[in-house]
């Protein structure tokens, strides 16, 4: 049984439309357009605000030049009602295939009905529901063909073409899509058809073309927009895109290997080999030996050996993982090994031993040795190497293969993100990785009233009642609310941060607690699943229902304590904040149809560190296991951890898009203390795999202060605040450049516009409040990425999203002194001078002072007279 994926669409009402009829009402009907399928709704006889509630379901194909990927709604008075003969257009909506999103993320959003033509009037809005779903489509068996189908689809056919006309369109029929009104293909044909379709991609992953594209490992493209302005409710800046043109950035240029040579830092010669032009365009190219072990033949032995690979020069040893024996010895790992020896003869060795063999003489099966000079160079343009079969001499196996692959390469090589690499010691966090947070979402519940309370079994005289709501840790109470008539009314606001995804088993427990001086008393429990609640994007209002509450005590579950009246809904139009605002990476409000274009893309190049303080020692040995973590909008990265080291180099490249130029890039360096378990010369340490991991220091780059194309490559301080003050831990240089993907006015207007969502300035939080959610927040995304494997620490989510950056600290006091003290001391040193010059500390300078007083009023003395 297979999937057809479809466009959804549920008319829901209008508002407020213009009267066309000439008695001061219209009769109004919408006509959907998308990918050449048209569809209609009834028809609201004389209605202004029409209410339809209608379901109209469209097939989504690929991407198609002729119709394309727009929606197109018209909003008609009806001819048929009212004297006037003619089709009047009440207006339209034009909207991106792009903002749709899937099944459980819509909302009902009002769109602005725009004029159709210079001469039309529109007014008033629609109220639509736009989402993307999968429908099942059951076998269907051979069809049976009809007597002569033909005529009638060509009647039909004509029929509707004679409509499309003269512009008028049934009330009650639905115009069948233009691939249904040609010769009719069999079903099976059709479910072909479908099945080939797909799903058009979400608004973070538009389709791109080649010549914008800029694709570095581990990070995002940079997203091409579509040429045509849509107006639409949510994101009314211009899509129009500019062409980028990078002929004033200077690439990377191919490196170069003399065959003769044994250095990879040798220039070239005639007879030199390219090394791959990678994408890796800001960083520096680091050069590896890569070695494929993938199985072995023959072998003497019922053991599971294992492979032991040297290269002569460097002090490199690495041994595999147990082979796993099937019909052969299968391992199917991949080493890299870096090359920075100056080694005149590198020799590469490699050896399968039996660790299970009782002779010591025996347990060395053989091996095979390989002139690093010899190795090939892969040009990544080319397809992967081919691992191939040598005969292994010396040990005790006579006539024994092993498989292997061996080449030279670069960091951009697609086998370097999973192989083993001798600059990471292979702990668990060797390899560099990419994290998602996870959406969060406002949930606001309205506490109104609650009704029928048992009161009568208490025997207290005054009740004073409270709602208290949890959802997980988070806890939340209204105020105390006295029982008149039977009803208490409380009518409050509590805000909630909840993530996606959001499952059957979450729920809201709301308790109803009468407050008593000894400790409050549970009246009733109502428990909320999570996935019943509304999701809305502005601040309309949302309906409100009636819960009954139940006994607190598992055992009486039929028991009827009462009911409470709520208003619960998720908040789509604020901006989530897990960052301080001065220096937050995202402004985006939570529901994907409000985010506005992307307006470009961000590079980052981590190189390295230099200078390094050492944060360990073990056994009188001082070293760093550093990496580093970079976090712009909802996607994070961390690079590879380099072992015992105090200069490490990553020379990883990441992208980002930019949605709003206003916001700030953060790179964190922190040492790693998880090593400490894969490491069996450290192992007299105890208690290690709980130790947090050290911050080192971060830095923060602006994205506005940035110029289109250029690239920053500059070393910048590490600095942490400690008890004894602030201090230097080292430099980070990082390389950095902004790709503008917009025309510069399209760009200038950005800065026009409001940085948070419009719900902020609506419905907006108090300062205190919106921080004890951001707290909140931050929680909740540490909490999340802990999870990952390798895990990103808590302790680094916390230090890089400033979770006590609201903290009191007498140095931020004093730093605010001064800066204070810096805009007014011109003014200070004035009137010090002054104060001074009174009281003779200077008499040069009062004397000075005093005569110019006196020659200043003889001046005056003298015009006064020659006046007189």
């Amino acid at each position: 049984m297979g999937t057809v994926p479809k466009l959804i669409v549920e008319v829901i009402d209008a508002q407020n439309l213009a009267p066309k009829d000439g008695h001061g009402t219209s009769s109004p009907y919408i006509v959907i357009d998308f990918y050449g399928q048209r569809k209609k709704t009834r028809t609201a006889v004389r209605d202004l605000n029409p209410v339809w509630n209608e379901t109209l379901s469209f097939s989504v194909g690929e991407h198609n030049e002729i119709f394309g990927d727009v929606l197109e709604l018209d909003v008609y008075h009806d001819q048929k009602h009212g004297p006037i003969r003619r089709e009047n257009s009440l207006g339209r909506v034009r909207l991106s295939s792009t903002q749709f999103v899937r099944k459980g993320e819509e909302a009902l959003i009002y769109y602005d009905l725009k004029k159709k033509s210079l001469f039309n009037t529109a007014q008033g809005k629609i109220g639509l529901k736009i989402y993307y779903t999968d429908e099942e489509i059951a076998p269907v068996s051979e069809p049976v063909k009809p007597a002569s189908p033909l005529p009638e689809k060509i009647e039909e056919a004509k029929i509707n073409d004679t409509e499309e006309t003269n512009s008028k369109i049934e009330p009650e029929k639905v115009e069948p899509p233009p691939a249904q009104q040609s010769e009719p293909s069999p079903e099976g044909e059709k479910l072909k058809e479908y099945q080939k379709t797909e799903l058009p991609p979400p608004p973070e992953a538009e389709p791109e073309p080649e010549s914008q594209l800029l694709k570095p490992e581990g990070g995002d493209p940079v997203d091409a927009l579509p040429p045509e302005t849509f107006e639409m409710a949510a994101a009314s800046i211009s899509r129009s895109n500019s062409e980028i043109r990078f002929s004033g950035i200077n690439g990377p240029q191919p490196i170069r290997r003399s065959a003769s040579t044994a250095s990879f830092t040798s220039e070239a010669s005639v007879d030199s080999m390219l090394i791959e032009r990678s994408t890796f365009d800001l960083v520096e190219k680091m050069h590896y030996l890569f070695v494929r072990i993938v199985k072995a033949r023959y072998l003497p032995t019922n053991g599971n050996p294992i492979v032991k690979i040297s290269v002569s020069g460097s002090g490199q040893t690495v041994n595999s993982k147990p082979a796993l024996k099937t019909t052969l010895f299968e391992w199917n790992q991949t080493f890299a090994f870096t090359r920075e020896t100056q080694d005149s003869s590198p020799i590469l060795e490699i050896t399968v031993w039996d660790p299970q063999a009782d002779v010591e003489n025996r347990s060395l099966l053989g091996g095979v040795c390989f002139d690093v000079n010899e190795i090939p160079v892969r040009d990544p343009p080319d397809s992967s190497l081919a691992p191939q079969w040598y005969r292994m001499e010396g040990g005790g196996a006579q006539h024994g293969d092993v498989m292997i692959a061996t080449w030279i390469g670069t960091q951009a090589d697609e086998s370097f993100s999973d192989a083993w690499k001798s600059d990471t010691s292979n702990h668990v966090t060797s390899k560099a990785k990419v994290y998602q947070s996870p959406k969060l979402w406002y949930l606001r519940v309205t506490i109104l009233e609650a009704q029928d309370n048992n009161i009568t079994l208490l025997k207290e005289k005054w009740f004073q009642f409270q709602i208290r709501a949890q959802i997980g840790f988070q806890v939340l109470k209204t105020k105390t609310a006295v029982n008149k008539n039977g009803v208490v009314s409380w009518n409050e606001d509590l805000l909630f941060v909840v993530a996606e995804p959001v499952s059957i088993s979450d729920y809201i427990v709301i308790n109803l607690e009468n407050r008593q001086p000894k400790a409050p008393v549970t009246m009733g429990v109502v428990k909320i699943p999570l996935a019943t609640v509304e999701r809305r994007v502005d601040d309309r209002n949302v309906g409100s229902r009636w819960f009954t509450f139940e006994d607190p005590n598992e055992e009486n579950k039929n028991g009827y304590k009462g009911r409470v009246h709520l208003r619960l809904c998720f908040d789509g139009g604020y901006h989530v904040m897990d960052e301080a605002a001065h220096v937050s990476s995202d402004y985006r409000p939570t529901a994907r149809q409000l985010w506005k274009p992307p307006v470009g893309s961000i590079e980052l190049g981590i190189i390295g560190c230099k200078n390094l303080v050492p944060m360990k020692t073990v056994n009188g040995k001082s070293f760093t296991d550093g990496y580093c973590v970079a976090k712009y909008g909802n996607k994070w990265v961390r690079t590879r951890t380099v072992s015992d080291s105090l200069e490490p180099k990553w020379n990883e490249q990441y992208t980002w898009k930019v949605f709003d130029p206003s916001t700030v890039l953060t790179v964190g360096v922190f040492d790693c203390c998880s090593v400490f378990e894969l490491n069996d010369s450290k192992t007299e340490i105890t208690n290690e795999s709980t130790r947090p991991d050290f911050r080192i220091g971060k830095v923060r780059i602006r994205i506005s202060t940035l110029q289109n194309g250029q690239v920053y490559k500059n070393m910048y301080p590490l600095l942490v605040l400690t008890h004894s003050g602030l201090k230097k831990m080292g430099e980070i240089e990082i390389a950095i450049r902004f790709v503008r993907t917009v025309q510069r006015l399209d760009f200038i207007q950005v800065y026009s516009r409001s940085m948070l969502p419009l719900m902020h300035h609506i419905k907006p939080l108090g300062v205190v409040h919106q921080e004890v959610l951001r707290n909140t927040a931050v929680k909740m995304v540490a909490g999340h990425l802990s999870r990952s494997e390798p895990p990103l620490r808590k302790e680094v989510v916390f230090y890089m999203l400033d979770v006590d950056s609201h903290n009191f600290s007498i140095r931020k006091v004093r730093a605010n002194w001064y800066r204070i003290i810096n805009v007014v001391a011109g003014l200070i040193e004035i009137v010090r001078w002054i104060e001074d010059t009174r009281g003779w500390k200077n008499p040069t300078t009062t004397i000075l002072v005093h005569a110019l007083l006196v020659m200043l009023i003889w001046r005056l003395k003298g015009n006064v007279c020659k006046r007189w």
